[in-house]
Parts: structure tokens; C-alpha cells; sequence
């Protein structure tokens, strides 16, 4: 029988409680919601699974920040959410101290060096399609395939669908360990030991839980291509068993050797800990062992291309909403689109015209259109690329591009804006061809999870953990997933996201954070691939426009468009597709067809993004949080 510590008893009792707590019919002044509101004075931190959260919450307790919070619980996810994240991804984050300007850590590694856009194209030549298809590094992260990525790269002229989308071919440089060493290292006040203790004991064995045990099933026949991958989620060569104690014995003893690397550097200051914790990781054995065995397994991937990574902290894009001052990261992530987003709807009273009302769905859908064709055409990484960084956010911008907006009619075309010449529409603009996906809308890019934390001090936190989850290549002894992000990179040589060595690919990923006058007012961030965005807005704006408290706005029925080029598998364009959940009325949905929409009924909690918020009142110091029920979010107060 196992013995519990005091800490672990306490904490036990702690989500005990919640959990019945959360059973009990919460009174309620608006809508009912199937989880209540979470408050708390001292720190509230959401996630994407209980044990995820219980390490951030943990590391409050023990007085840490809500980077110190935000860093525990996102390794502690890396090992147990690796349905949707592992500690081979990558992670950007926002964080606002007190007194301190908001800030980026820029955690998405870089093409390995070897990654040309000469390669992939030359290798799909050499393959064939049908072949490239049926390689075990090439099948797509959803079990589908890739027959029709060279056909439709003919029809496009974009030369999509040429990268692969899952085993070693897909994998940029790791991020996640530097860009938590560097959010520690210049936001937080703990050590990674202290920060890391509660992904070591997950390592060391967790009861699985159905999620994880399903991803496992539907993927066993790629994941029984790679021997590694194999040995660590199929024990025994079986899927395992719900409430099995999972055990990631390679994991936890690369973990622990990443801590004693820092105990060592730690004789010299914390600083000169954390960095040789992260040196160990990037320049020494660990890097070495995954260069490694990714070039004897078909992978780009080389010890010097960890050598050259580091996660850089930089300045985020903002705008001003209604008096609300909104935050994400830069162009190497579709974040900015959102801003461009809210420029073009701050010029319609959104409040008047109802919430999911037609007019509503049709002017937010129209929106997010423009910035979808913005991002596919301008955004990449700002390294490599010159993005028209000021004409792309400015209000002025916006204003014209508000013009290409038809109350009656929705749009069916690609329609990028000129920004350079301060012109609505590119005079070039051409329609993309589109074709079938093989991977069906709701089921693309079924990745990702989500860290929001506000301590009692009021500081921010968000992030969006992803990449390397399953099916993943795991790096032989160490442990470690490896991710799939290149496959968000383009062989299009026009591309402002074409494939080149070093650069980052312009990914979907997109925490959230916003002031008030100020002042911290709110986190959130979601998973969902080229989604996210998409409900991040719809939830910013029911809370700004309609009042709802944080879990009233989770939960609200939800839309999102398919009309952008995909980030994942073939980078295909569904012009004009709307899908629209259940809940929302059978006469809003008549309307928008009527429009011109091409309306997908999901089901009532249909969509794919799954968000958590967090709202501060800086006024009581009260901290309030909601999570997503849709794909399992959770959030804990203290």
C-alpha cells in the first residue's frame, strides 16, 4: 500500500472536496452552466488535466509566482497530456509581473538545419505521393492520409502537403525546457528542481485516464512502427488499462539529470543553475542522444541544432478594444490576427445585435475571414521575413478592410489586404482551388492544451503548450517525444512560412492576455489548431460585449470557419464553410445560409477549441476562472 505525504493527504482532501463541491446545484443570476465559477484570493491556476493543475497550485502554495505556477504546471502536463502536448513541443507565453511591461518568451524551436525546401520537394518526387503516404514517417498525425498532398500542391501552385506530418521528418528543436528556464530565470523566483518535482513524480507512474488510453488505441498502428514509441505506450505490446499506473522510466531519469545539472551550476547562483540545467538539456548528452538517434532514424534533427536554439523573451502585439488592452505574441504566431480581428469589429455595435444572432455569427465569421487571409499571406517568422508589422495592426488598416464586409452576403474568396499601400484588398489576390480533406474539420490539429495563472499579487501568465504528442517519435533512452511543428511550414517559395533551415514555422499557437486601464484584468488561451483564435475571440467578447461571467463564456454555443488555409496536413482552403454547434438556433443558421454561408451542423458542444480564462478584479483581489467543459479543462483557486 502506498503511503501519502502530509503535502499529498492535503491536497488530496483539497480536489476532494472540490470535486464535491462541484456536484452540488450552484445557484446562479444567469444562464446555468455545468461547472461553477472557481474563485480564490490567493492564485487560480486552469489546465488541461487535475494532476496538471495540482502541481501549479502546489508550487503556490509553497510561495511561488504565477510563473513559478505556470512553469510547474506545464511540465507536469509535458508528461501526463501526451494526447496533446509532451516536453518534445514547444510553448509560447505571455506574463505580466507588477510594475513590469507584459512580455513574450518566444518557446518555439527552429528547423533543423538539414530542413530545405529543396529536400522535401525533391523527396516527395523521388517517393510519389502513394508512397510518401504509406511511409511510417509520413502518415498524418489523425491516422488519415496524405495521397492527394502532391495533386493538390499541382492545383494550388502552393506546393502544400510535402512535409510530413508526424515521425522524425516533422520535428523542429524542442522548446519547451528553454523557454521554461527562461520564463524562471527573468519572471519567476523558484528553482527547476523545485518547478520540475511534480513532473518527476508524474514520470515515475500516473493513473492513465480514458483520454489518454483512447489516443493510444485509435493510434496503436503507427505508434507500433517506432520500437521506442512502442516500448513506452504499449507496455507489454497491449494498450493499457484505465487506472493502469503509467510509468515514463526514460522520462523521469532524463528529468532528474536536468535537475542535478542545476544543483551543480547552483553552487554559483540560481542563474548559473538555470542555465546549466538548460545547457545540460541543448549542449551536452541530452542533446547528443536525441541528435543521435534522430539521424540514424531518418530525422533532420542534429546535435548542433540544439546548439543554436535559445528561447528568446520579446515584446508582444497589442491593441486598445472598448478601453480593454489585448496581447499576443508576435508574428511567428497567427496571434496577430486576433488584434487585426477586434480593429475590424470595433466598428459595429456587437452588443445590439445579439448574442449568435445571425448578424452577430455573419459580422464576427466576415471578421475573422480578413485576418485569416492576412495571416496566410503576410505572417512568418519575423527572423527571416519582413512583416508589415504597423500597417497590419494599425486602426487605419482596419477601418478599410472593414469596408470588404457585405451585411447580406459572406464571402467566398481569399481576400487578403494590401497593407504596405494602406489599400482594403491586394490587387493580386487570386482564389485558392480547394479540394476534399482526408481529414474531417473537426478532428484536424487534435493537439495542444492550455496554462492560465494569476497569483495573489495579481500577476499574468498564459500559455499554450503543443507539439510531440501522439502519435510521437520517442528519442530512444531519453524519453522524449518529438514534435511534428515543421509540418506548418510551406514549400511554397513565395511564402512568408516557407520551409528554410533555422527558421521557426508560423504556428497556430496563441495565449492571451489582457489589461484593463492598466491594470491585469484576464488569461486565456486554448487548444485547437487554426481554431483557437477563433474562440479566444468569441470568449473575450462575452465577456466584454455581454457581460458573462468566465464560465458562462466557455460555454456559450460556439462557431468557427474552415476559410483559411490549414496549418496541418495538406494546407487545404474550404472557402466559405461555417460550422455552427447545435445550440445555436435553427433560425440563425437558416439565415446565414441565406447568406451565402455553407453551414455544418456539429453537435451541441461540437467545436474543437476548449479554452480556460481567468478574470482578476483588481478592486477585491478576487481571481475568477473558467473552464471549458467541451474537451476536459480544469481550474483550481487557493
Amino acid at each position: 500500500m502506498m503511503l501519502l505525504t502530509r503535502a499529498q493527504f492535503v491536497m488530496f482532501c483539497v480536489l476532494t472536496i472540490a470535486l464535491l463541491f462541484t456536484s452540488l446545484p450552484m445557484p446562479t443570476t444567469h444562464a446555468d452552466t455545468f461547472r461553477p465559477v472557481v474563485r480564490g484570493k490567493r492564485g487560480v491556476v486552469a489546465g488541461g488535466q487535475p494532476l496538471s493543475v495540482e502541481a501549479g497550485l502546489r508550487i503556490l502554495q509553497q510561495g511561488g509566482n504565477a510563473v513559478d505556477a505556470g512553469v510547474a504546471t506545464i511540465l507536469a502536463a509535458s508528461v501526463i497530456e501526451f494526447s496533446h502536448f509532451s516536453f518534445g513541443g514547444e510553448v509560447p507565453i505571455l506574463i505580466k509581473l507588477k510594475n513590469k511591461d507584459v512580455a513574450v518568451v518566444e518557446g518555439m524551436g527552429q528547423a533543423p538545419m538539414k530542413a530545405t525546401r529543396e529536400f522535401f520537394i525533391n523527396r516527395a518526387k523521388s517517393k510519389g505521393s502513394e508512397n510518401a503516404s504509406t511511409a511510417p514517417d509520413s502518415g498524418r498525425a489523425q491516422g488519415g492520409n496524405t495521397s492527394g498532398a502532391v495533386e493538390m500542391a499541382t492545383m494550388t501552385g502552393a506546393k502544400s502537403g510535402l512535409i510530413p506530418s508526424t515521425g522524425p521528418l516533422a520535428a523542429t528543436v524542442p522548446a519547451v525546457l528553454d523557454a521554461c528556464v527562461t520564463a524562471l530565470d527573468q519572471f519567476g523566483t523558484k528553482s527547476l528542481a523545485e518547478v520540475m518535482q511534480p513532473a518527476v513524480e508524474l514520470a515515475d507512474g500516473f493513473p492513465i485516464d480514458e483520454l489518454r488510453v483512447q489516443y493510444i488505441k485509435t493510434r496503436r498502428e503507427i505508434i507500433s512502427q517506432w520500437p521506442d514509441a512502442k516500448q513506452v505506450f504499449l507496455p507489454n505490446g497491449a494498450v493499457p488499462t484505465v487506472g493502469d499506473i503509467f510509468v515514463q522510466a526514460d522520462l523521469a531519469r532524463t528529468l532528474r539529470k536536468i535537475v542535478a545539472a542545476e544543483k551543480r551550476g547552483a553552487a554559483k547562483g540560481r542563474h548559473a543553475g538555470l542555465v546549466a540545467a538548460r545547457n545540460y538539456f541543448y549542449q551536452g548528452p541530452t542533446a547528443k542522444r536525441i541528435g543521435d538517434y534522430m539521424q540514424t532514424h531518418g530525422g533532420l534533427l542534429a546535435a548542433g541544432d540544439f546548439a543554436k536554439f535559445h528561447a528568446r523573451v520579446g515584446a508582444p502585439v497589442k491593441t486598445d478594444y472598448r478601453g480593454y488592452e489585448v496581447y499576443k505574441a508576435g508574428f511567428w504566431t497567427q496571434g496577430p490576427a486576433l488584434i487585426e480581428e477586434l480593429n475590424i469589429l470595433e466598428g459595429y455595435d456587437l452588443k445590439a445585435m445579439g448574442h449568435n444572432s445571425s448578424d452577430y455569427v455573419h459580422t464576427v465569421t466576415e471578421a475573422l475571414k480578413l485576418g485569416f487571409a492576412d495571416r496566410d499571406r503576410y505572417y512568418g517568422d519575423p527572423n527571416f521575413v519582413k512583416v508589415p508589422t504597423r500597417e497590419l495592426l494599425s486602426k487605419e488598416y482596419a477601418a478599410m478592410r472593414r469596408g470588404l464586409i457585405e451585411k447580406e452576403r459572406a464571402s467566398l474568396a481569399q481576400q487578403p489586404g494590401d497593407p504596405l499601400n494602406m489599400k482594403a484588398l491586394l490587387a493580386t489576390t487570386t482564389q485558392r482551388i480547394s479540394r476534399a480533406s482526408t481529414v474531417p474539420a473537426n478532428e484536424r490539429a487534435n493537439d495542444t492544451t492550455c496554462v492560465n495563472v494569476i497569483d495573489k499579487d495579481g500577476s499574468l501568465f498564459s500559455a499554450t503548450p503543443s507539439g510531440a504528442w501522439l502519435p510521437a517519435v520517442v528519442a530512444g533512452d531519453t524519453g522524449v517525444l518529438m514534435g511534428q511543428r515543421l509540418q506548418s511550414a510551406l514549400t511554397d517559395a513565395n511564402s512568408p512560412n516557407v520551409v528554410a533551415p533555422g527558421k521557426r514555422p508560423r504556428i497556430t499557437l496563441t495565449p492571451t492576455l489582457v489589461l484593463h486601464g492598466g491594470v491585469p484584468f484576464m488569461v486565456l488561451s486554448t487548444p485547437g489548431g487554426d481554431n483557437q483564435d477563433q474562440a479566444l475571440l468569441q470568449v473575450m467578447l462575452n465577456i466584454i460585449e455581454f457581460g458573462m461571467n468566465p464560465q458562462e463564456a466557455v460555454e456559450a454555443a460556439r462557431f468557427d470557419t474552415q476559410h483559411y488555409v490549414s496549418s496541418f496536413d495538406d494546407h487545404e482552403f474550404l472557402p466559405g464553410v461555417l460550422n455552427l454547434e447545435s445550440r445555436i438556433s435553427e433560425k440563425t443558421a437558416a439565415e446565414l445560409q441565406q447568406r451565402g454561408h455553407k453551414i455544418k451542423i456539429q453537435g451541441p458542444w461540437g467545436t474543437l477549441s476548449s479554452p480556460t480564462v481567468i478574470v482578476y478584479n483588481q478592486m477585491s483581489g478576487v481571481a475568477s476562472a473558467g473552464a471549458d467543459p467541451r474537451r476536459g479543462r480544469y481550474a483550481v483557486a487557493w
